[in-house]
């Protein structure tokens, strides 16, 4: 953020893992869930960003894991999970449904895990190298919140 959007190194701190969840602190709480695909989005997914926002969450999450984009398609069954980009027509409105919504079934209710309902992970472990880095290069003493 510093470079592409020239923000104040504070701004970027703040930013990138306070306002935002830091890659390092995504790939942990997902190394918690293990989820059976790990999704990251709302992040500045550019051809020039993609690659150090996948190794930052690869520091502390080895699992499967998709950085989202415009026109990504997850099709989830029970044995698998496909990404795959759909191909679109901007152009074209969608046909009107073929079969009438069914509403959720309220018997089938998934708990919360203890990590969910405890309300918050401690990430300061795996951003504290983010806050040191940019101290030490840009000469000050953010500390984190």
């Amino acid at each position: 953020m510093i470079t592409k959007f020239k923000f104040t190194p504070q701004s970027a701190l703040a930013v990138g893992t306070q306002i935002h969840t830091a890659p390092e602190a995504f790939g942990k709480v997902m190394s918690r869930i293990k989820p059976r695909m790990a999704v990251a989005y709302h992040f500045f997914n550019d051809f020039d960003t993609t690659g150090a926002i996948s190794e930052r969450i690869r520091t502390t999450y080895d699992g499967p894991l998709s950085l989202a984009e415009d026109y990504m398609v997850w099709n989830i069954t029970k044995d698998d999970v496909r990404v795959r980009i759909a191909v679109v027509d901007e152009a074209v409105w969608p046909p009107p449904a073929t079969e009438k919504p069914q509403a959720p079934d309220p018997s089938i209710r998934i708990p919360y895990s203890d990590l969910i309902a405890g309300g918050k992970l401690d990430v300061k472990d795996v951003i504290q190298p983010t806050y040191d880095e940019i101290n030490e290069k840009y000469g000050l003493d953010e500390k984190q919140e």
